[in-house]
């Protein structure tokens, strides 16, 4: 695996690359930590397995955090980023986008914005248990309060507030991608665990993107906390997932990958 610094756009970034891959294919990704803490640093292992399943590079890019850089210098990152990824000759429909948690809800906001400037988007999406609901309104919040040993809902809110600030609306469609209008974006994998609180952001936003025409796949994974698949290296379901993912990956960007299954 070769792990190339770059900077993306002023973003500082990584490429992370198995050997022998397409350099006319590229995942952009997002990395997880509450808009507050992470790094490609911090889930370069998580990043190396989809690149190296999939068969396809990888830019991952260390975006400005909370609560110095609020509400949008993470999206303005995210946007400099794929930008630079077309200046350099990267077309569209050989870029997918793929993100956890915040990471995630940044890969949903990004296309969102994408889409309000009438900018061609990515030709698909990964979303490993998306925040797509800083106001957390979903029922999972309470019921699953005990079954999950990361997240609960003060926890959440008090996320949101260090990413918005005192005046920022978490109803924002480019903060909360629930609230949004949905249609228009691509195929969309979604994987999310049965035991987190944050399973509604996933469930919920499945089905109104569903009903906005968009082609979704949802995966709630028996059993699984949030972002198991960091776990690939000790759990089965992790790697069945990350197979899931390549597999979803391969298909959109037209990639044949001898690395899922192995």
């Amino acid at each position: 695996m070769i792990c190339e610094p770059v900077s993306a756009g002023g973003v500082a970034g990584e490429w992370i690359s198995p050997a022998k891959t397409p350099l006319d294919k590229a995942i952009l990704y997002f990395h997880g930590g509450g808009f507050r803490l992470g790094s490609v640093s911090s889930h370069r292992d998580l990043i190396a397995q989809i690149a190296f399943a999939s068969g396809c590079r990888v830019l991952a890019i260390n975006y400005r955090l909370a609560p110095e850089h609020r509400f949008p210098a993470a999206l303005d990152d995210a946007l400099a980023a794929y930008r630079w990824m077309l200046d350099r000759g990267l077309k569209p429909d050989n870029i997918a986008f793929a993100g956890d948690s915040a990471g995630g809800n940044l890969v949903l906001s990004a296309m969102l914005a994408l889409r309000e400037r009438r900018l061609p988007l990515p030709v698909s999406a990964v979303l490993m248990s998306p925040w797509t609901d800083l106001a957390a309104t979903g029922a999972s919040y309470v019921s699953r309060a005990e079954a999950d040993p990361i997240h609960q809902r003060p926890m959440i809110l008090a996320l949101a507030k260090n990413y918005l600030g005192g005046q920022g609306d978490p109803c924002d469609p480019l903060v909360s991608p629930l609230y949004a209008d949905l249609a228009g974006l691509p195929p969309l994998l979604i994987q999310v665990g049965d035991r987190e609180t944050v399973l509604d952001d996933s469930v919920m936003f499945a089905d109104l993107a569903r009903a906005a025409g968009v082609d979704v796949h949802l995966e709630v994974w028996d059993g699984m906390i949030h972002v198991f698949q960091m776990f690939g290296a000790e759990l089965a379901e992790a790697h069945r997932a990350i197979a899931s993912i390549a597999q979803f990956l391969n298909r959109h960007l037209h990639i044949k990958a001898e690395r899922a299954s192995s």
